[in-house]
């Protein structure tokens, strides 16, 4: 009779954490906030037809922390799972499949996401687009 009290497959509890396990993780959870954060922006397309009242509500909620906060870590996801996308194009071409390429790949889509974010909220802010 089998043991049935050992896994049948490995779990996440068995392998290291390693930066490519992250990033694959994350690619899947920022596609997921992109999904959900789509909400906002088609919240806010109608707000700007809906009238002058119902954009300034829209960009006062937008224009507070908790609505900044929201924004900048939509941000990061957006340009996070950009990055990731370019980089699995990149791999679908059968490029950057040996160890140290896929490391080097993986944290290059992290570093270029948070430039992405930065270089977007510096804009952002220079211009008084979040004023």
């Amino acid at each position: 009779m089998a043991d049935t009290r050992r896994p049948l497959s490995p779990h996440l509890q068995v392998y290291k954490w390693q930066v490519q396990m992250m990033t694959s993780i994350l690619h899947r959870a920022t596609g997921i906030v992109l999904a959900l954060g789509s909400a906002i922006i088609v919240w806010g397309l109608m707000a700007l037809a809906s009238g002058g009242d119902a954009f300034a509500s829209f960009t006062a909620c937008a224009g507070s922390p908790l609505g900044l906060l929201v924004l900048f870590g939509w941000t990061w996801a957006f340009g996070y799972h950009l990055c990731n996308g370019i980089r699995h194009l990149v791999q679908d071409t059968g490029a950057g499949y040996s160890i140290p390429q896929f490391v080097r790949s993986s944290w290059l889509s992290v570093i270029g996401s948070l430039v992405i974010t930065l270089l977007v909220w510096a804009y952002v802010l220079t211009s008084g687009g979040a004023a």
